[in-house]
């Protein structure tokens, strides 16, 4: 079941790349000013992370099959809406809609993996996760953008419908509910509360966060870099492939035995220290050479933070509270996603120097995790001499 859990992973994140390339022309071809086309493409990711929340909760209320499947297909009829839409902000409601009903399956899909994982190899589940996304991230604009080129964006829509659709069919017939029902009495909202204050939760939706606004960085500056050196828009692509595919790399191969040899902070402090040096490489360096040995340095550092953010998630939760831990961990996310392209343009505006902003963010949040570490493992100490 395990292997389907991957597939549903791929599934729901196909959902959000496949779009990245066509919803601007798209908002733009129903008459969409610039102001309404930033809300429509910025209202997704802020409804996904109400979505969070939400879910999270009733994952552990209900369980985890019923509200992913519930998710599932209210997504799949939501893409059947956009086609029919006529106005800008028709398309702006049903993005809303879309970003709430998508934001119950990838916290479902994460609680059932920790569910069916146990900490001896929790990091090794989750770097092949990272490789789900991963492979969504490089497969969905290809194909939304070739299938919109070549035939009409509404068939888009259409094709991610039917996989969800199909995905609906898998999850109702082969996928197993994995919360056991004596433990859905004990589930409430106040359950968040303690969750809130749980520095290992703290320090994996902070990194999180980080990680979105550094990926957003790069989605709004790096074509603007490339630009400026007098290349081609298809290099931003390859540079952008790069990082994935030394992503993809670690995820896959034995590498990946480091995500249970290691502690997830040490990795995650790693990873953010290398992004950082990425980000600073890509902003005093014009060299094509020195650019895309940025994006192996940011491919690798991505590498080690993913996987190890999602095991310090699923190693504090329980199966009581971890759909509401997966949901604030992933509305930490979202709010990444909306929050980098907004700082990054911001700072290109004013200051002209987005990704230096953004390593400085990168390196700050290291030394915060550092220090909030050692707080942590100083009151831990402190608790078992009492004790």
């Amino acid at each position: 079941m395990t292997k389907l859990l991957y597939l549903i992973i791929i599934v729901a994140f196909l959902d959000t790349f496949i779009q990245l390339p066509i919803i601007t022309p798209y908002a733009q071809e129903l008459g969409a000013s610039h102001m309404l086309t930033g809300s429509i493409i910025a209202i997704y990711s802020l409804s996904n992370m109400i979505g969070n929340v939400f879910a999270g909760h009733w994952i552990d209320q209900f369980g985890r099959k019923k509200i992913l499947l519930i998710g599932m297909l209210a997504v799949s009829i939501i893409l059947l809406f956009y086609p029919l839409t006529q106005t800008g902000l028709q398309l702006f409601f049903v993005r809303l809609l879309h970003g709430l009903a998508g934001g119950a399956l990838i916290p479902a899909a994460f609680a059932y993996i920790g569910d069916h994982t146990g900490k001896k190899n929790r990091g090794k589940t989750m770097a092949y996760t990272g490789a789900c996304i991963g492979t969504a991230a490089i497969v969905g604009p290809a194909i939304g953008g070739v299938i919109a080129a070549r035939s009409s964006i509404d068939y888009v829509f259409i094709l991610v419908a039917i996989l969800f659709m199909i995905t609906s069919v898998l999850i109702i017939n082969y996928v197993k509910e994995s919360y056991v029902k004596p433990d859905r009495g004990q589930v409430s909202m106040s359950h968040f509360i303690p969750l809130l204050k749980e520095p290992l939760l703290i320090q994996a939706s902070l990194a999180a966060f980080a990680l979105m606004v550094s990926n957003g960085t790069l989605a709004f500056a790096l074509p603007l870099k490339v630009e400026f050196l007098g290349l081609s828009s298809s290099v931003t692509g390859i540079l952008l492939s790069t990082f994935g595919i030394v992503a993809l790399i670690v995820f896959l191969t034995p590498i990946n035995k480091i995500y249970d040899r290691f502690q997830p902070l040490f990795l995650i402090l790693t990873g953010i220290s290398l992004i950082g040096i990425s980000l600073l490489l890509l902003s005093f360096f014009n060299s094509i050479l020195i650019i895309s040995t940025a994006m192996i340095v940011y491919g690798l550092g991505f590498s080690f933070v993913f996987p190890s953010m999602n095991r310090m998630v699923s190693d504090v939760s329980s199966q009581v509270d971890r759909g509401k831990a997966y949901g604030i961990f992933y509305a930490s996310f979202s709010l990444g996603v909306v929050s980098g392209s907004f700082i990054s343009g911001t700072v290109a505006e004013i200051f002209g120097l987005p990704f230096l902003l953004s390593a400085a963010i990168m390196i700050t949040l290291a030394i915060v995790l550092f220090f909030t570490a050692q707080k942590h493992q100083t009151l831990l100490k402190k608790d078992v001499i009492r004790s």
